[in-house]
């Protein structure tokens, strides 16, 4: 999205959060399953989802995202989260010392940039070893025809979209980054397609290319994935 559209669709985005925290929050506790003293970071935070969810479970939460809308809207909302902190970073070329955090993640990230492969890059190089990387997003459907006629209707709705991956590349791209997966899930999210298209501020011409294009299924599939970086000889 250009910043004018975050501008827009940055408190609806929030609120939408808002009203989905409890049941993710307790989600990413019960896939995560933190212990209680990690420093955490959350790369593309956004207005704060995964931030928020891991918060009361870590000793704090490093938020990083580049968009200074969705990083004003997150720190509005902060109140009640005391460890968690926002900045304005690149989550594909983040500037931290390597092997800072005993967890890194990011949500519904990958998608919207173009080298996804540098994100979990910089997930990877921000934990130390044994510490665990955590992906969220939306994932391709196996059928590479099904991939790109969901992926041209992701695009008509938000033009920032780019690909989504299946479940083999994400997978790879931990693995490829010295990461072993400890465990995976997909679950099931349903979207109605105004509310979808409201959600990011998909109106006129768009809207009705938009439209024309969606799936006939309003369920999304998307993938969780937890890995850890291995001792070096371990």
């Amino acid at each position: 999205m250009s910043d004018d559209r975050w501008s827009r669709t940055a408190a609806r985005l929030a609120e939408v959060e808002e009203r989905r925290r409890e049941a993710f929050t307790e989600a990413v506790r019960t896939f995560v399953q933190p212990q209680g003293g990690e420093r955490a970071l959350d790369l593309g935070t956004g207005t704060g989802a995964l931030a928020f969810a891991l918060s009361p479970f870590v000793a704090e939460v490093l938020a990083v995202d580049r968009s200074p809308e969705l990083l004003a809207e997150g720190r509005r909302r902060v109140g009640a989260f005391p460890n968690v902190t926002f900045v304005e970073g690149d989550a594909t070329d983040l500037d931290v010392t390597r092997g800072t955090f005993d967890l890194a993640g990011c949500s519904r990230v990958l998608h919207h940039v173009h080298r996804p492969e540098m994100v979990v890059a910089s997930l990877a190089r921000a934990i130390r070893f044994r510490g665990h990387a955590l992906v969220i997003d939306q994932i391709a459907p196996a059928d590479p025809l099904a991939a790109v006629e969901l992926d041209r209707f992701e695009r008509a709705r938000n033009p920032e979209h780019t690909r989504l991956l299946p479940d083999t590349d994400l997978r790879a791209l931990l693995e490829a980054n010295g990461l072993i997966v400890l465990r995976t899930q997909v679950t099931l999210e349903e979207r109605g397609l105004a509310w979808y298209l409201d959600l990011a501020d998909c109106t006129g011409e768009e809207r009705e290319q938009a439209e024309a294009l969606a799936p006939p299924s309003p369920t999304a599939e998307v993938g969780w994935y937890l890995a850890v970086k291995p001792q070096p000889g371990a």
